[in-house]
């Protein structure tokens, strides 16, 4: 009998936040795919890292991710040990990404489907669905998802908060709202095995969720599902991955992470994301004792690149020589593109700008941080050049900590906190920072998003 291992294409790094003890994988190459679908854990993720690209490479990067997973679950059929894969696309709660040129991709390549699923709900990120609305908790209260900044994304903009309409929008009327199944609070809760088990030609739908406790039971009905021979994709968020891979409370509480920073030497904080929310972040952990803060003018990255990281490596040097911590973070600005290419071409300059930062800080780090999606996909892959890590656990709800392997060449053991740019309150970096460097909580102050 085919074993099931959930396979989760993830377009930045983030999407195991609510997960631990699997790998992320930063390369897609048949002989690592094997080597992630032979591992113990229930579940992997490739990082794609497709929401920093425009669609026609995104759907080239997918399209490759596909061919050589097919490669690699055929050659394992072959040997008599067939893996039944559960492929999750996993994307941003706020509804940003490459829909429906992904899971297009997925079902072209490694289909067919009897259905593919919408599921955004992240509920350690404060994003809920109900009656097929997407909203985002803003001060407890639920805010339509297209009333707040995400919507206004120069590349991913939309319209719609109610999931079927967004589908509509997002494919052009190729799927229209009318086709879109809806599966309610009610449905998730009651049992929806009939719905699932009459699906078919990749119809798509819609899930609610307000608690984990909903996905659970969505979870459960869909694997019972495929244990039938129902074949589903999911264009999700986090929460969804939880509950597909019933995993036990992560070996380490996220308030002990600090036993993994190496001889208990400060570390670094790296901030490239711009979110209105990284910016308050950011502004709280500079308050903090002990972080000094150097700023990465962005507009200097094309006119005198190497003068500005010269600059910034010798002063995060002479900082953590101090024992304190440099906080190493893009210029707040926002700039404006006439182009959404433009924009991503500034976008991977800067990028390749902070990979060189990650590249020639001290090697006697105790940890690193990396706010921002994109960000903390490129310290991965460039930075730190892993092929794989594995998630250790959470140090906050929603921020994952992966350490380098111990035969690393720079960082050996090295922790890395992945701390998406869109989730916690005004004052998570900065709890994030005392976590890991073992400093002691003191009374935060009020006004958190």
């Amino acid at each position: 009998m085919a074993r099931t291992k959930i396979i989760a294409l993830d377009d930045d790094p983030t999407g195991s936040q609510t997960v631990h003890s699997c790998l992320l994988l930063t390369r897609w190459d048949p002989a690592t795919l094997r080597e992630a679908l032979e591992d113990s854990a229930p579940l992997f993720f490739v990082l794609t890292n497709t929401r920093g690209m425009d669609a026609v490479r995104a759907a080239a990067i997918t399209r490759e991710v596909c061919r050589n997973l097919r490669q690699a679950l055929d050659e394992f059929a072959e040997a008599g040990n067939p893996v039944n894969p559960l492929l999750v696309s996993r994307s941003d709660s706020t509804l940003r990404g490459h829909y429906p040129v992904e899971t297009d991709i997925i079902a072209e390549e490694l289909g067919p489907f009897d259905a593919h699923f919408l599921v955004p709900a992240f509920f350690e990120g404060g994003r809920i669905t109900r009656d097929a609305v997407h909203y985002l908790m803003v001060d407890g209260e639920p805010v339509p998802v297209h009333r707040t900044e995400f919507a206004k994304d120069s590349v991913f903009g939309f319209t719609h908060s109610y999931l079927p309409d967004y589908v509509e929008e997002k494919t052009d009327g190729r799927i229209s709202a009318q086709e879109v199944e809806r599966f309610l609070l009610d449905d998730v809760r009651r049992g929806c095995r009939v719905r699932l088990s009459s699906l078919k030609g990749n119809t798509c739908g819609c899930v609610d969720g307000e608690a984990q406790s909903d996905l659970d039971s969505f979870a459960d009905q869909v694997l019972n599902a495929t244990a039938d021979g129902k074949r589903f994709l999911f264009r999700s968020a986090a929460s969804l991955l939880k509950s597909l891979a019933k995993l036990s409370p992560q070996p380490v509480p996220a308030e002990e992470m600090f036993r993994f920073v190496r001889n208990g030497r400060p570390g670094a904080v790296l901030v490239g994301s711009h979110v209105r929310k990284a910016t308050l972040q950011l502004q709280r952990l500079l308050d903090e004792a002990g972080t000094v803060g150097i700023e990465a003018d962005v507009d200097a990255i094309d006119s005198d690149r190497e003068a500005l990281l010269r600059d910034i490596l010798s002063r995060a040097t002479a900082i953590h020589k101090r024992g304190e911590t440099p906080i190493i973070y893009t210029s707040r600005t926002e700039k404006v593109f006439d182009s959404e290419s433009k924009r991503l071409a500034f976008g991977e300059r800067v990028s390749d700008f902070l990979t060189d930062v990650v590249r020639g800080l001290p090697p006697t780090l105790g940890y690193l941080i990396s706010k921002g999606g994109i960000t903390s996909n490129d310290v991965l892959n460039s930075g730190l050049e892993l092929r794989t890590s594995r998630v250790l656990g959470q140090v906050l709800p929603g921020c994952s900590v992966v350490r380098c392997p111990a035969d690393h060449d720079r960082f050996p053991g090295l922790p890395v906190v992945i701390f998406p740019g869109n989730v916690g309150d005004d004052n998570a970096l900065a709890r994030g920072y005392r976590r890991m460097a073992d400093v002691p909580v003191v009374e935060e102050r009020a006004g958190t998003a």
